[in-house]
């Protein structure tokens, strides 16, 4: 099939200081993720484990990744039936709570697409786009956190 690459990397060297003494309370969060593609992204923890609130989160990556994909295969439903799909806007929200093995993780993601058409597309016809969208989703089909869509 395909393989996908992600190289992350983390250092605490600050440029032109000396990185502060390595404890949890003063490590640096920041890192940075570079994908095969060449392209790459700085990251960090969230705000709630002492991450920098200005960077994105391994959390929120996780709900981006779900919501791209579904729309990713949306689309692609879509334009194989003749629909034009003319916007989408997904304000996807993951919450981060603990398993019933009580095993911290992100238990659940809401996926709330709200999707433009060229022509009235039916209710019915739109919940079938996105149960297929939700079926073909490899990255909803790779994780155990339940994957909603509203």
């Amino acid at each position: 099939m395909s393989s996908h690459t992600a190289r992350v990397t983390w250092s605490p060297a600050v440029q032109g200081a000396e990185p502060p003494p390595f404890t949890y309370e003063t490590y640096s969060r920041d890192h940075r993720v570079a994908y095969g593609t060449g392209s790459s992204t700085a990251l960090s923890a969230a705000p709630e484990y002492r991450g920098n609130p200005a960077l994105p989160n391994p959390e929120e990556l996780l709900v981006a990744a779900l919501s791209s994909c579904h729309m990713l295969t949306f689309l692609a439903i879509a334009v194989r039936k003749g629909l034009t799909v003319t916007s989408y806007v997904d304000d996807a929200v993951g919450t981060l709570a603990k398993d019933e093995s009580g095993v911290l993780c992100v238990t659940d993601v809401a996926l709330r697409p709200v999707v433009g058409f060229a022509a009235e597309v039916d209710g019915e016809t739109l919940a079938r786009l996105h149960a297929s969208a939700h079926r073909g989703c490899f990255i909803a089909n790779s994780v155990k956190t339940k994957v909603t869509v509203a």
